[in-house]
């Protein structure tokens, strides 16, 4: 129970702490119940909360539409703009916002302070969780503001945008900075103050390698030789592995709920279903079926009122009716009639994830070991993860279906494109519903699988699929030195297919 009390007490602390906007909030009213004095064991479930807010929400509609998992209900209208590539740049104002001014004010805060008390393991987390927000910032907007960011006390309340290549040199210096301070004796470490592993270092250590790892791969087509030498350079390492999902946890309890439930259908009195399940998902799970009548993961990724699994194209309002079709199922907290959507967790990186990454490494060279194996070692991760979840219309376990599954879609002899293919067409579906925003990157990245155009478009995008989020509205605004506001269609430095 300690640790629900913590997100509640970390979603108050976002109050006093200085926003990223242009001025800072009047001190005139003092709330009598919010915290006066910041410790750094608030301030590091309060970042987390925050990252989980903003990864577990907003980027996940985002995500979840633009990578094709899920589509706007033809019988509602709550997402129609996302569908169509017309977002607001307001959409994107809360959770700039909450990953600014909540959770890396507040991991700076964590990182100062322990540093100078010497409980380094703090400020280890603090650092690696800072890598990892800039890193989900900047693949989604671009040149972000960066060097000069959180430096208001510092009279700096416009600050100036980096370039990504720039970023990127200083996220993998920060995650590096952060494992070495996790390596330093440490006269504290963190309990159930830390969400995701409960100051378990070792676990940490593997997320932070787990991150540089991704941080390298992601420069693979800009820059290959960095990311080889940057990728040797990890050897050896421990990376995420069987059960060692970053995660945070939700419960029931109003405060503390799964973060999509809370906002969009917890808070929804008629608990209205707006988005249904993409045919593109859909379709290619039930092509690869592992000698099964269908891929078993599909029910925990969704549910379906009918007898088969069938989803809508995507961005096709004609269908007045959905008969039979699937919505997102409780597993990934996005069921707004089932109350067991609020316990869904939030995944920051998880272990088929992981094994995915090293499973690509290894195929281009730059990592010792199978890929074959790593490969295998994702896709069963993914069923054992879907196995967490009670499915009622399989005797069977679900990982126990992983090896026909794998059969099935063996990883290629040879070939290294057809190799990415694989590895890129399987974290895909590992990822549906669960890590939206982090598969509508990797689709990016690796161009496959080949996503059509929503039917909802209409040309708006010169037959181009989005490629990355709007600058919210405050910094168009409040910034002045905000460098335009460019097309979704623009990609960012890294994309070069």
């Amino acid at each position: 129970m300690k640790k629900n009390k913590i997100i509640i007490v970390a979603t108050i602390l976002l109050l006093g702490f200085t926003t990223f906007s242009c001025k800072k909030y009047l001190d005139v009213n003092k709330n009598p119940n919010e915290p006066q004095t910041v410790t750094i064991d608030l301030a590091l479930p309060g970042a987390q909360a925050n990252i989980a807010n903003a990864l577990g929400f907003n980027f996940a509609v985002f995500g979840g539409m633009w990578a094709q998992y899920w589509t706007q209900s033809p019988n509602s209208s709550e997402y129609r703009t996302v569908d169509s590539y017309t977002p607001a740049a307001t959409d994107m104002d809360n959770s700039w916002s909450m990953l600014y001014s909540g959770a890396l004010q507040n991991l700076k805060f964590v990182e100062t302070q322990a540093a100078a008390q010497q409980k380094y393991n703090y400020s280890g987390i603090a650092k690696l969780l800072e890598a990892y927000t800039y890193q989900v910032l900047t693949d989604n907007f671009g040149d972000i503001p960066f060097s000069e960011a959180l430096k208001i006390n510092d009279g700096i309340t416009s600050p100036k945008y980096d370039k990504q290549e720039a970023i990127y040199d200083g996220i993998i210096a920060l995650a590096k900075d952060g494992l070495a301070d996790i390596n330093k004796n440490s006269i504290l470490t963190p309990g159930s103050d830390d969400l995701i592993y409960n100051g378990n270092m070792d676990l940490w250590k593997a997320f932070g390698n787990t991150l540089l790892l991704k941080m390298y791969l992601r420069l693979s087509d800009i820059n290959s030789s960095k990311a080889q030498a940057g990728i040797a350079a990890l050897t050896p390492s421990t990376f995420i592995s069987d059960g060692q999902t970053a995660k945070i946890k939700f419960t029931t309890v109003g405060g503390n709920q799964n973060p999509f439930y809370a906002a969009a259908a917890g808070s929804i009195l008629n608990k209205t279903q707006n988005l249904y399940a993409s045919s593109t998902i859909i379709d290619t799970m039930n092509y690869y079926t592992g000698g099964n009548s269908y891929d078993p993961r599909l029910d925990a990724f969704y549910y379906t009122p009918g007898a088969s699994y069938a989803g809508i194209q995507q961005g096709a309002y004609s269908i007045s009716t959905t008969p039979g079709k699937a919505f997102p199922s409780a597993f990934v907290g996005a069921n707004s009639s089932d109350a067991a959507s609020a316990t869904a967790p939030v995944i920051f990186m998880s272990d088929y994830e992981s094994y995915f990454l090293q499973a690509e490494a290894m195929a281009r060279g730059w990592l010792s070991g199978s890929a074959a194996t790593a490969y295998a070692g994702g896709v069963q991760a993914s069923f054992n993860y879907c196995n967490s979840y009670t499915v009622s219309t399989y005797a069977e376990e679900i990982d126990t279906l992983a090896p026909y599954y794998i059969f099935s879609v063996p990883f290629p002899v040879s070939g290294l494109s057809v190799q990415l293919k694989a590895i890129a067409l399987q974290k895909w579906i590992a990822m549906c519903g669960n890590q939206n925003c982090e598969a509508w990157i990797e689709q990016r990245r690796f161009d496959y699988p080949n996503l059509p155009l929503s039917k909802a478009a209409n040309g708006i995008t010169g037959g181009k699929l989005p490629s990355r989020f709007p600058y919210p509205d405050i910094e168009v605004t409040r910034n002045r030195y905000f460098p335009g506001q460019p097309a979704i269609t623009q990609k960012v430095w890294w994309d070069t297919k």
